[in-house]
């Protein structure tokens, strides 16, 4: 019967720590939160801290002095993952995409989905308060990278 509480004991412990690292990594991208202008460029993205701790997000472009919206986006724990979604409006028949985070990488939140075409991966660097380093990456690596300037 020991046998038997402390193997409960162990699980619930291993549920509570993983539900706290999901919980801690997610409060690492609180520096999302924010309006980011892709430098050089008319393209946007504002991410949201909302309740239950997942990031509310859309990219958007101003034409004309408004905003078009060209993709819906989305970070939030979904089974102890920490998941980046995108649905972008004529594409993957409008279908969200989802990409898990790799907590293997440590210099970046490298969010990653090898099964899709493209992206596989959707990586954000912090290099300082006011600029991220983006990467959208998809077979060997190759893609494109810009630089976010917080608003």
């Amino acid at each position: 019967m020991k046998k038997v509480n402390h193997v409960i004991f162990l699980c619930i412990t291993i549920c509570f720590l993983c539900s706290c690292n999901a919980q801690s990594t997610i409060n690492q991208l609180d520096f999302m939160e924010g309006t980011w202008k892709i430098e050089n460029k008319s393209t946007y993205e504002n991410w949201q801290k909302e309740k239950g701790d997942q990031f509310i997000g859309y990219s958007y472009k101003l034409q004309e002095g408004s905003k078009k919206i060209t993709e819906t986006l989305a970070i939030k724990k979904i089974d102890n993952l920490l998941v980046y979604q995108a649905t972008v409006p004529n594409q993957n028949a409008g279908k969200t995409i989802s990409f898990n985070l790799n907590t293997s990488i440590k210099d970046k939140f490298s969010f990653e989905n090898l099964a899709h075409d493209f992206p596989k991966k959707i990586q954000y660097q912090k290099l300082d308060e006011s600029t991220l380093y983006v990467q959208v990456l998809g077979e060997n690596d190759q893609g494109f990278s810009y630089r976010l300037i917080k608003q």
